[in-house]
């Protein structure tokens, strides 16, 4: 095993993994896609709410050895970290180049809380994918997380960061006004990338009205993506096949 994690902990940061592959994630790219446990936000309409729980053991360094060597024979070029939270890992770090030994291009997504920890990965990271939940002044109303000026100060870093990076939304048309979506298009200001996203409904949500929530539809996402346009060099619409 590589010397990179024969001092460190048994275990590595990673909670769970996705067996199939993604072209979706990480565009342009092969990626297996390994989820972290462990998140600051909670957010009533995420898909990931069984990682929003403390931290819990990861795999161990040799089990995730294994899935890189499996993956790779399988022509993975690329890993996407998510969760959870990724950021909140102290050995996130360690992870990364854990990753970069098995000559993988890496992505990471974030939800933007934790600016020192970013700029600590930046150098060694191919990909940050930040979410931008809603205007400033609402977060907590959708996040429970109400200590914005991490928030911009990571939106910041990555505006004047060398590595590739996209601010995205996920669109909720009962919840976002056009007032919020000026409010987001404010902060994200001359960004490389601004990828808007739909809202889509599901039975395990953890708020029970997001349950019930329509999907978003094309026209609104049609919508502002062209109010962004003034706002971000790349305006994209995913997810809405």
């Amino acid at each position: 095993m590589s010397e990179l994690v024969s001092g460190s902990s048994r275990y590595s940061p990673v909670f769970a993994y996705q067996k199939q592959l993604t072209m979706i994630d990480f565009r342009g790219h092969l990626s297996a896609l390994f989820f972290t446990s462990g998140c600051n936000f909670r957010c009533g309409f995420c898909h990931n709410a069984e990682l929003m729980a403390s931290k819990q053991n990861g795999f161990s360094w040799e089990r995730l050895e294994r899935l890189c060597i499996n993956f790779k024979d399988n022509w993975a070029d690329a890993i996407t970290i998510t969760g959870g939270e990724p950021m909140l890992q102290k050995q996130l770090p360690e992870l990364v180049e854990f990753f970069r030994n098995y000559s993988f291009a890496i992505k990471v997504d974030t939800n933007g809380s934790c600016p020192r920890m970013l700029q600590t990965i930046l150098p060694i990271v191919d990909y940050i994918a930040l979410d931008v939940k809603s205007s400033l002044g609402r977060y907590s109303e959708l996040t429970g997380y109400d200590k914005t000026s991490t928030l911009q100060e990571s939106i910041d870093l990555l505006k004047s960061a060398q590595v590739d990076y996209e601010f995205r939304t996920t669109i909720i048309e009962s919840f976002h006004t056009e007032s919020d979506i000026k409010g987001i298009l404010k902060i994200i200001n001359g960004a490389k990338r601004y990828v808007l996203q739909p809202f889509v409904p599901q039975p395990h949500l953890p708020e029970r009205c997001f349950r019930q929530t329509k999907r978003t539809s094309p026209e609104t996402l049609k919508k502002y993506a062209q109010w962004a346009k003034s706002f971000a060099e790349q305006v994209i619409i995913s997810g809405n096949e």
